[in-house]
């Protein structure tokens, strides 16, 4: 056998980390959203949706809030009028960062690669 012992007869996709790290961050602006706070937090609602570019309220609004009940976003409404409210990471959110750093550092590595092709 291979490097995994196990075998796939008795594996689970749904039982693995992988699987449970993605379904935090699936959807096309959750990975956005976070990159977006690990490089400017805290950022208030209006600018994120200037940094997303072309994401609609309601879109950006449920993102923010499945994030903030998976414990990876925090929200901080003021008392104020206008309301203010800003976001940032938690720390369970912060220690996901290092996971999409490298990413980014990947990224960054091998862009040029993908443009010579």
């Amino acid at each position: 056998m291979g490097f995994n012992q196990t075998k796939i007869d008795d594996a689970r996709f749904e039982e693995t980390g992988y699987s449970y790290t993605m379904s935090l961050i699936q959807g096309k602006y959750k990975m956005v959203i976070l990159y977006c706070l690990m490089e400017f937090q805290p950022v208030r609602f209006n600018e994120m949706r200037r940094y997303l570019g072309n994401v609609t309220d309601r879109t950006l609004s449920t993102n923010l809030k499945e994030l903030e009940a998976d414990g990876l976003v925090s929200r901080k409404e003021y008392p104020q009028v206008p309301p203010k409210v800003e976001y940032t990471l938690t720390p369970l959110g912060k220690s996901l960062m290092v996971v999409l750093d490298q990413l980014c550092t990947w990224g960054e590595e091998h862009k040029a690669h993908a443009r010579t092709r």
